[in-house]
């Protein structure tokens, strides 16, 4: 579970990371580096792949500037993987439910822009 998130920051399960994260089946990967910055690709989220989730949040920073490519939607579609990406704090909040609700959900979370 994440217990907090501001610009920079997020705390999960007791522990404060400041690089961007991904959480794949409850276990937090970071930091997160992207091939392409506030593109995320195919190659960004490979793990996550691997790990069949059915749902996959993405937070896009505070102003919402990191976004999937057209590619990786696809490819999420064709393999029935959901797809939710909205700002940061937004994501926190969607990821926590559905976490609760007992999907099978994996993240990334970009923490600043």
């Amino acid at each position: 579970m994440i217990d907090k998130y501001s610009f920079g920051n997020i705390i999960v399960n007791g522990t404060t990371y400041k690089d961007d994260v991904k959480i794949i089946q409850g276990k937090v990967a970071s930091p997160w580096w992207r091939n392409r910055g506030h593109k995320v690709e195919l190659d960004d989220i490979k793990d996550i792949i691997e790990a069949k989730p059915g749902v996959l949040v993405l937070g896009k920073g505070q102003p919402g500037l990191m976004k999937s490519t057209r590619s990786l939607r696809e490819f999420l579609q064709k393999n029935d993987v959901d797809l939710i990406e909205e700002k940061t704090s937004k994501a926190v909040k969607t990821f926590n439910r559905l976490f609760k609700e007992g999907k099978n959900v994996c993240a990334g979370f970009h923490l600043s822009c």
